[in-house]
């Protein structure tokens, strides 16, 4: 995204060329920590989704792709920029710079509308129940291949803005740089990847869970009618259906509200150094525009451990991935099995004595001979 050169740094009085260093060392090591942490969380949400026992849903489909879309983020968005950090200016050929930078955008596509597509099935699911019924995991796999080939195809002008070109004539310093016609190209190449990447995905989602609430609300209503009516046993099972649905919109709302936590400051920054003529890159780029690149890489590593948050069985099974976890889980089950079986026994014994606690059992009372009441017994 960034337009100027691949550094936020701005150069230092010794070497026009350069950078801040003691910057630098923190971003290396954020964005290290970052990498880190959203390789191993979304590796664990794939292994987990593996490993279940629990018959494969949409929602564990769309989070899956998600998983798969973050890690694309964390290898072709994070680690490049880390490796470009440590070496300060990109070593490789013309070819790697524009595959690289492609990858990079085509991650963030990726990401952003899978979360869409999710949201569009949640709403699917709330306002019109009986459209999941047809066909609704084949139109879940055609949504998911669209996104990912709608990201490629999106990313591709990458291949045209940025190439292997040196920073300054004469400097005989390269780097892996965008080029844009002048006055106008780099607005237009802001703008639009603001607009397609945030502000348009965001009104989608607002609009979405506009119509989730409402549909919510109007089922509330609904159901609160109905337990006035009939009581609460009519609408128990319906009720219990709703809470399932109500969990998985609150982790696609949690899901959204990360993401624009961590990108409304990035590409708010982005738009204001091509629309304010007054705004300076030297004097901002150790403030503004460092802290929103390193919170924007930040949303990777959040989506896995929301959904091991909403969705509990998932880490449980990621958990018995793991020899001792699965040691301790048996002991508890061994444990709970005998203490059922004792309670089972004890309940047994009770129910088969009599009221006066003689040998007699209720069936045995209930198959002898019945005594006339009416007549009185023999002496």
């Amino acid at each position: 995204m960034e337009t100027h050169s691949n550094t936020s740094h701005p150069p230092n009085t010794s070497d026009p060329f350069g950078r801040d260093e003691e910057v630098a060392k923190i971003e290396i090591a954020v964005l290290s920590v970052t990498f880190a942490v959203a390789v191993i969380g979304n590796y664990s949400v794939l292994v987990a989704i593996h490993n279940t026992k629990k018959k494969t849903s949409r929602m564990h489909l769309f989070i899956k792709h998600l998983s798969l879309a973050d890690l694309v983020v964390a290898f072709f968005q994070v680690l490049p920029q880390l490796c470009w950090e440590i070496t300060f200016r990109f070593y490789g050929p013309d070819f790697l710079c524009r595959i690289v930078k492609h990858l990079q955008v085509m991650g963030m596509f990726a990401s952003t509308y899978m979360m869409v597509m999710m949201t569009l099935d949640r709403y699917i699911a709330i306002c019109h129940p009986l459209k999941t019924l047809q066909q609704s995991t084949r139109r879940s796999q055609v949504m998911i291949g669209g996104t990912w080939v709608c990201s490629l195809v999106l990313s591709s002008p990458q291949y045209f803005i940025f190439s292997l070109s040196e920073i300054q004539n004469g400097s005989e310093v390269f780097d892996c740089w965008a080029h844009f016609i002048q006055p106008w190209g780099v607005r237009a190449y802001i703008t639009w990847i603001t607009a397609g990447i945030f502000l348009v995905p965001v009104l989608i989602l607002m609009t979405c869970y506009g119509f989730i609430c409402h549909s919510i609300r109007m089922s509330i209503r609904y159901k609160s009618k109905r337990t006035q009516v009939f009581g609460k046993q009519s609408v128990s099972s319906v009720s219990s259906i709703s809470r399932a649905k109500l969990r998985t919109v609150k982790m696609t709302f949690v899901i959204v509200l990360a993401y624009v936590i961590c990108w409304a400051p990035f590409f708010t920054v982005q738009m204001w150094s091509v629309w304010d003529q007054s705004f300076n890159w030297d004097d901002s780029k150790n403030t503004a525009v460092t802290l929103s690149a390193l919170l924007a890489s930040l949303n990777s590593c959040c989506n896995p451990w929301i959904y091991m948050v909403f969705s509990g069985h998932l880490l449980q099974d990621f958990a018995l991935c793991f020899p001792c976890c699965q040691k301790i889980r048996k002991s508890f089950r061994k444990e709970d099995s005998d203490s059922s079986i004792r309670r089972t026994t004890l309940l047994t014994r009770m129910a088969n004595r009599s009221p006066t606690c003689s040998s007699s059992t209720w069936r045995e009372l209930q198959h002898s001979p019945k005594t006339d009441r009416s007549t009185p017994a023999n002496t």
